[in-house]
């Protein structure tokens, strides 16, 4: 019998991450796209920028994490959706900027390396950067026993995307009084809230996550695992079909509906003398919003300013085009809803 290593003694067993590692080649041939230079495994991920297709290319960068949803995934040791959540939030991030995914950077951490775990985790990276043809083009795995407990982790990702300089979205220079709000359907919590649901879900209503809730389609937990939905190929070929080259963009502005709501995310895209007119009562409010809402005892302002309520992603278009983009958003397979109206203010948002 060969001896244990001593840094394997001590927590960090470097054989058996290489051998974890080394199943990553075949999950990650499905992100490729052009641009992607080397392989997975090196010091530094390599991307050719075509700047042929973008003339004058500007960068566009976000890192995110997944909060306290990740305390579900622990609880329920279903880690498949963790990282296709971290995508596409990032993808949003970015694409309310109008630019395209070019690569995706993950970062994880934990304890003690658990290869089940490990490998849903980036089945869900791989999955995610594929249906954003987005290249995963490197990471970081890290072990550090005593640092975290036993069966948890954390995860980051940064990505990267490009837009061209003529063609950047930025509401707080197009935006117009009289201007429609549009809002596109949510999947549920998406990534944010999920220290005030369990709080509400858990602590005063005293659920269990096997629990079966009416209106609620499977478990509780079912519903706290569904995956933030992307908005990034639909944002993109609204773009290209509203906003044509030379011409006035129809689409003014996009805002993903993340940490902060409707209350903090709306207003990062008005301009200082204008409003956000938030109809309540205008879209579907999914049941899981409706619990929360009805048996939290949360104040309405508060509910929108932590929770999406249903509205995962927010436009801001001109009148004219309002019904077609609606439609068009529609036809793509999203319930959306017109929700509001651009008024004279002071750069808020205001619920009505």
């Amino acid at each position: 019998m060969s001896k244990q290593k001593a840094y394997a003694a001590a927590g960090v067993d470097i054989d058996l991450g290489n051998k974890v590692k080394a199943t990553l080649p075949g999950l990650l041939a499905s992100t490729r796209r052009p641009g992607l230079l080397g392989k997975v495994g090196g010091f530094g991920g390599l991307f050719a920028l075509d700047t042929k297709k973008t003339p004058s290319p500007i960068l566009v960068s976000s890192v995110d994490g997944v909060g306290t949803k990740l305390k579900i995934a622990f609880a329920t040791g279903r880690h498949d959706t963790i990282g296709e959540d971290l995508v596409n939030h990032c993808v949003n991030d970015i694409a309310v900027l109008g630019a395209e995914p070019l690569f995706f950077l993950d970062y994880l951490g934990t304890g003690k390396l658990e290869p089940a775990a490990f490998t849903q985790i980036l089945s869900g990276f791989a999955r995610g950067c594929a249906a954003n043809r987005c290249a995963l083009i490197g990471g970081e795995t890290a072990q550090m026993p005593g640092f975290y407990h036993p069966g948890e982790y954390d995860v980051s990702g940064t990505i990267v995307g490009v837009v061209d300089k003529s063609r950047i979205l930025n509401g707080q220079k197009s935006v117009r009084r009289g201007d429609v709000i549009l809002g596109i359907a949510s999947s549920g919590l998406h990534t944010n809230g999920y220290s005030l649901a369990r709080t509400i879900l858990f602590d005063q209503l005293k659920f269990q996550l096997n629990s079966r809730v009416q209106g609620l389609e499977g478990t509780l937990a079912d519903e706290l695992m569904k995956v933030h939905v992307s908005y990034g190929c639909l944002t993109q070929s609204l773009l290209s079909k509203f906003n044509l080259k030379g011409q006035p963009g129809n689409i003014r502005a996009f805002a993903h509906i993340t940490g902060g709501g409707f209350i903090d995310n709306i207003p990062r895209i008005l301009p200082a003398k204008l409003d956000a007119l938030v109809r309540i009562g205008s879209w579907e409010v999914p049941p899981i919003f409706q619990l929360l809402r009805d048996r939290g005892g949360v104040d309405r302002t508060e509910l929108h300013q932590v929770f999406n309520m249903g509205i995962g992603m927010c436009l801001i278009v001109t009148p004219g085009k309002a019904d077609a983009i609606l439609r068009s958003i529609l036809k793509s397979g999203f319930k959306a809803w017109t929700i509001g109206d651009v008024v004279s203010g002071s750069g808020s948002c205001r619920l009505v």
